[in-house]
């Protein structure tokens, strides 16, 4: 996790460093001139060497200080953590999606193999991965808040302030043009899983001992199948709350999403950087959790 975490903080500050433009030009303004332009500079060290700026931001990560906001005048991490809520509600509620809509599919599927039911619901997953979300995003607003004015169309007020959960409604269409996108992965992973599993000679043993089907399917062929599930499902996770930019834009909603793209236009580096550091080191936690997860489902496997 450490050698992953600092290979990450490596190519991240890089990246940004390759990015065109000057963040004290764009902040200043086309009027500025070129020794208030190297003033804004040096105050905020972008003139030093790569190699100095680089072990500042590598000793203040590990501090938990990820810098401030060249534009915001705020530390990065407060910013972030202010747009988080969205972003992270956004998120299950779209996993909630992945993992209601994907895994039954993806069952019902291997269950009933070739049928007009597996046909269909394989149909449905190939749509569901062909839709481009913000497209599904858009027809749901002119349909369904536009036309039927069941569900906001856009925003979102945070719940912490508020206390109000009646503003969950608002993440109910983007939480569903995402997570059906990604539940088409989901279904097939899970169908193709569980037609290995189903066609194990430990499965037809439990039939043949006069196990009911749930029972054989519930018990023994879906927790079997369930590791690569599993592993789908916890990185879609992460990906339904770091990469929602373009939902989040197209329903304005206040996320990280909607900041990133934000910070880009306005090469706002801290928030940037930032931004990517939080979103890597979640998938390195992800993927922590998940191969323990591996060791609870197969006791075959052991880490030592």
């Amino acid at each position: 996790m450490l050698v992953s975490t600092f290979l990450v903080i490596t190519i991240t500050f890089v990246l940004m460093q390759l990015i065109p433009g000057d963040p004290a030009a764009v902040m200043l303004g086309t009027n500025a001139t070129p020794e208030q332009i190297e003033q804004l500079r040096t105050t905020w060290g972008l003139n030093q060497p790569i190699t100095v700026q680089f072990y500042r931001y590598f000793t203040n990560f590990f501090k938990g200080d990820l810098g401030e906001s060249l534009f915001h005048r705020q530390p990065v991490l407060y910013i972030i953590g202010q747009r988080a809520e969205t972003s992270i509600l956004l998120g299950i509620m779209a996993l909630l999606v992945v993992v209601g809509v994907g895994i039954p599919a993806g069952t019902i599927s291997a269950l009933k193999p070739n049928s007009w039911t597996d046909n269909s619901l394989l149909l449905v997953a190939l749509a569901g991965a062909s839709i481009p979300s913000f497209w599904l995003g858009l027809m749901l607003m002119t349909v369904v808040a536009g036309k039927l004015h069941l569900l906001p169309s856009s925003g979102f007020t945070s719940i912490l302030a508020t206390g109000n959960l009646a503003n969950l409604k608002n993440l109910i269409l983007p939480a569903f043009s995402l997570g059906f996108v990604n539940a088409a992965l989901v279904a097939r992973t899970s169908r193709s899983s569980m037609l290995d599993v189903l066609q194990a000679d430990y499965i037809t043993t439990a039939k043949a001992k006069g196990l009911s089907d749930w029972i054989v399917i519930i018990k023994h062929a879906f927790r079997n199948a369930s590791i690569p599930i599993i592993t789908v499902v916890s990185f879609t996770f992460a990906s339904l709350v770091s990469g929602a930019v373009v939902t989040e834009n197209v329903f304005a909603l206040p996320g990280v999403g909607n900041l990133i793209v934000q910070s880009v236009l306005k090469r706002d580096y801290p928030v940037i950087q930032g931004i990517m550091m939080i979103v890597a080191v979640l998938y390195v936690v992800i993927n922590f959790v998940t191969d323990l997860t591996y060791a609870s489902l197969d006791p075959r496997i052991r880490y030592r």
